[in-house]
């Protein structure tokens, strides 16, 4: 399937609008940092890799404009707009690490016109789309490797293509696999918020030709218990010092199930989500969504009584000793961690 999620075409972030999936493939174009920030916050486009190269974006919208005349007025504005796209949401690492790099070319070029600066923000974030299609292609590779022909693969969310620029993380993997000539099965968890993985992930995998079966988060114990699973593959949005990772809500019970079966658990995610600032993940700030989102969803009408309190994270994180391996652009990580980690980064 071709298929770009995220594109800088004609001064704009041309993305997919991922709210419309399956129904219609409808495409936005974010021409300011207010539309961008409400695009985020909504999930109109989202995964950590895709977030990078937004919000990196998302500053060269913000400042292309600057009347300032030199680096101090030029660093003020440029400052507020990072924050302001840095409040969009705060577990993706890699959101982040697009502003961080964003501001690294500036400071790093302080000397130059400020035209100048500007011009080589907007280089920094097109390098960055070139990275992630790189990073994402060499996921698949590696991961790939620990695929067997005949294997069925358990997925959660939504790491594939409409995660990342154009191949995905954790479904770059199964895509890779499946270029290979290996014959495998998916069963996709549906996944909230949103129903991520069954709007978009079984929407993608059947576009890909993979085959591949909907089922409730709440089925996969079941599938494993019947061993009809052969391995977990799952992406993330923030990776610890210790190897701790943050995913979708669900992931936590999947890599539990998966060790309590004896079933390899992975993670797959770029070198960019690594967070050594983060010892672990009782460190990583988790996003609540709004109560909506589990009481009404697309309903018309609500499906759970009115009043009803409800606990709503996106997130949770799924310690690293219940992951079998990193899936990385980098090659395969395995324990120890925190040692193999330190390493990849530097």
């Amino acid at each position: 399937m071709s298929l770009t999620t995220l594109e800088w075409r004609d001064n704009a972030i041309r993305i997919i609008d991922q709210t419309c999936l399956p129904r219609k493939l409808v495409y936005l174009e974010i021409r300011n940092i207010k539309g961008l920030s409400q695009a985020i916050k909504e999930l109109k486009v989202r995964g950590a890799p895709a977030l990078g190269a937004a919000s990196s974006l998302g500053v060269y919208l913000g400042i292309k404009n600057s009347p300032a005349k030199n680096f101090t007025q030029f660093k003020n504005e440029l400052d507020k707009v990072i924050a302001y796209l840095g409040s969009s949401r705060p577990t993706a690492r890699n959101l982040f690490w697009g502003l961080e790099q964003a501001r690294q070319a500036a400071l790093a070029n302080q000397d130059k016109p400020v035209s100048r600066i500007k011009e080589l923000i907007l280089q920094k974030a097109l390098e960055i789309i070139k990275i992630d299609q790189q990073s994402c292609r060499e996921i698949g590779k590696y991961g790939a490797e620990l695929i067997k022909d005949g294997d069925t693969i358990l997925t959660v969310c939504n790491a594939g293509i409409l995660a990342t620029i154009d191949y995905g993380t954790a479904l770059g993997v199964i895509y890779s696999a499946k270029a290979q000539g290996k014959k495998i099965k998916v069963f996709a968890c549906e996944t909230r918020p949103l129903l991520q993985g069954a709007r978009l992930t079984a929407w993608e995998l059947l576009k890909n030709g993979v085959d591949t079966a909907l089922i409730c988060d709440n089925t996969a114990g079941f599938l494993m218990r019947q061993g009809r699973i052969n391995c977990v593959i799952a992406g993330a949005d923030r990776i610890a010092a210790n190897g701790d990772a943050a995913n979708k809500i669900g992931t936590l019970g999947l890599a539990i199930l998966s060790q309590y079966h004896k079933i390899p658990f992975y993670i797959a995610a770029p070198s960019t989500t690594f967070d050594l600032n983060i010892k672990s993940g009782k460190e990583i700030i988790i996003e609540q969504r709004s109560r909506e989102e589990v009481v009404s969803l697309f309903s018309r009408q609500p499906i759970a009584p009115e009043g009803v309190k409800v606990y709503n994270p996106a997130f949770d994180v799924t310690v690293h000793e219940l992951i079998s391996a990193i899936i990385t652009d980098k090659g395969v990580l395995r324990p120890p961690y925190q040692e193999n980690i330190k390493r990849l980064i530097q």
